[in-house]
């Protein structure tokens, strides 16, 4: 059973990413950069808080430490599965700030890197094979099941 008091999902990966310096260790990761001075140069964190960034997400299964030198020891940080899922996330929070927050002068362009096009971030259904936008998603409890009255076109 579920108590009402319990922080829901979105809460606890809040809780995991949903600070500036480690949702910015997850684009730079993204990004390739995999060593921790590399890290600290990139983003131009104190190196304490980017340790303990770095062990959050670690701890956290966002990322996995690897020794790439034993002596003295160093390590590579690389995403995990679940943190590579994160990308569509980063992807949408680069494009709200962009169009609601970005200066004209700059903006960041995100391509397709096997051919280079822009590309549009959507959501898919297996079921009607479409894609639709965010006024189209409902949210349903699992031990409801939908609520097919409340539904709208894409």
């Amino acid at each position: 059973m579920v108590n009402e008091s319990d922080p829901t999902p979105l809460e606890r990966t809040l809780q995991l990413v949903g600070d500036r310096w480690s949702i910015l260790i997850i684009r730079a990761a993204l990004r390739g950069i995999r060593r921790f001075d590399d890290f600290a140069a990139d983003l131009g964190i104190a190196r304490p808080i980017l340790t303990k960034r770095l062990q959050r997400l670690v701890d956290g299964g966002v990322m996995a430490k690897d020794l790439y030198q034993e002596h003295p020891p160093r390590f590579e940080y690389r995403l995990t599965p679940a943190g590579i899922n994160l990308s569509p996330a980063l992807v949408a929070l680069i494009r709200w700030g962009e169009h609601h927050m970005g200066d004209s002068e700059s903006p960041v362009v995100l391509v397709h890197g096997p051919c280079g096009a822009e590309f549009e971030q959507a959501f898919w259904c297996r079921t009607c094979a479409t894609t639709f936008g965010p006024t189209a998603i409902r949210a349903v409890s699992h031990a409801r099941g939908p609520d097919t009255s409340a539904r709208t076109k894409p």
